[in-house]
């Protein structure tokens, strides 16, 4: 379930050499942070960003949270506010500090280098943990080590394919350390039943080892659990080379262990794959999609947003980061999405949220929207990998 909403510092709490003023829920926290090689400044930093041509609903404002933070991918939170951020390019992790909660970042910590493909970030009980293409890492007591950080490798076996290989993590309900093993080709059927599914580790054991929890996922960059229901709802991005209108890209929900969403023999709930469609059921027999999400969209960042800052419309409802098309002839996607859900657990409309990282007449693209995190006083960071930024989407005041 989404962290940020269980945030409630009611004391001031002091955590070793940073010394942290917390503050309660709905209020930026105040952190102080110690000098060290590895804190950049980035009050000053720039981002080629054009702010002015981003569409919000009305009373919404968007400004950069942080800059100066290259191929800004998935994003965690400690529970006082430090902000966790993977990237696909780039090879690092940072930990972004709003010090003197002015609702910008000031500092960033690299905390490790020349990983492979370290996109997933997650937080549980003081440690962050980090998901390579093979490997998942624990960076112990991260609150207290930010400038001299270092990790131990929880598991080490997961497979070793690039292709959809970088991963989303984030811990369910059931303490549970869940990590998407994505399918290591456009299409194929592996033998392997890891492959396009989304596992699951207890990281609490000393040797953890993963459990399938869903089958049949092409490839999620994104999930969450109902606040309401504890269902996992993930996106998951559709195959490639069957034209520029399919298949959709799906939003789908897991209501328990062992389902299988299709892949590689139908996409998008009623698409025959034309290569293994005949190899698989009928489309009856597999779970279909809570919402279709528009042909090469890339769906990826989903949170449920739990805050009171915005109108009480969006509670309980998903917050979607479309990165985007990347070869259809004509782009989609670039676009934040709200998909409403009903109390019975259906998608009933789908809205955009944030545009205008795309310019439809010249198809001109200069960000790329990748993942969303809520804040405390329940404002929302976007992340975007092309722009190397951080936004932050506020509400009144």
């Amino acid at each position: 379930m989404n962290s940020i909403n269980k945030i409630c510092l009611l004391a001031a709490l002091t955590i070793g050499s940073l010394g942290a003023s917390c503050q309660q829920k709905g209020k930026l926290s105040e952190i102080k942070t110690p000098d060290s090689s590895n804190k950049v400044d980035i009050r000053t930093a720039s981002a080629e960003v054009q702010l002015d041509k981003i569409k919000l609903p009305e009373g919404f404002k968007i400004d950069v949270w942080a800059a100066d933070v290259p191929n800004a991918r998935s994003m965690a939170i400690s529970d006082n506010g430090i902000i966790f951020v993977g990237n696909r390019q780039e090879n690092n992790v940072y930990a972004l500090v709003d010090e003197n909660a002015d609702g910008k970042a000031d500092f960033k910590f690299i905390l490790a280098e020349g990983l492979r493909m370290p996109n997933g970030v997650a937080y549980k009980d003081g440690d962050l943990y980090v998901a390579e293409v093979s490997r998942i890492l624990r960076f112990k007591d991260i609150k207290n080590t930010l400038s001299n950080p270092s990790y131990e490798v929880v598991y080490d076996a997961y497979p070793t394919e690039g292709h959809h290989g970088w991963k989303f993590i984030a811990f369910g309900p059931d303490g549970m350390l869940y990590v998407p093993v994505g399918a290591p080709c456009n299409i194929c059927d592996p033998e392997d039943e890891i492959y396009a599914s989304i596992t699951r580790l207890d990281v609490s054991k000393p040797n953890p080892t993963p459990e399938v929890y869903a089958h049949g996922v092409r490839n999620t960059v994104g999930f969450d659990w109902h606040p309401q229901t504890g269902n996992l709802w993930f996106t998951d991005n559709g195959r490639d080379m069957m034209g520029d209108d399919i298949p959709d890209c799906e939003l789908n929900r897991a209501t328990e262990k062992g389902q299988h969403f299709g892949y590689p023999y139908w996409h998008a709930g009623t698409v025959k794959d034309p290569e293994f469609g005949d190899s698989g059921k009928a489309a009856s027999e597999y779970v279909q999609p809570a919402a279709k999400m528009g042909a090469h969209v890339a769906p990826l960042g989903i949170r449920f947003y739990e805050g009171g800052m915005f109108p009480g419309t969006y509670k309980n409802n998903a917050i979607i980061a479309k990165h985007g098309s990347w070869n259809r002839s004509k782009k989609s996607g670039y676009e934040v999405v709200l998909a409403e859900i009903d109390g019975s657990g259906n998608v009933t409309g789908q809205k955009v949220f944030a545009s205008g990282w795309l310019d439809d007449a010249s198809q001109e693209v200069w960000g790329r929207p990748v993942d969303v995190q809520e804040l405390p006083d329940g404002s929302l960071l976007i992340s975007d990998d092309m722009a190397g930024c951080i936004y932050r989407v506020t509400y009144g005041g």
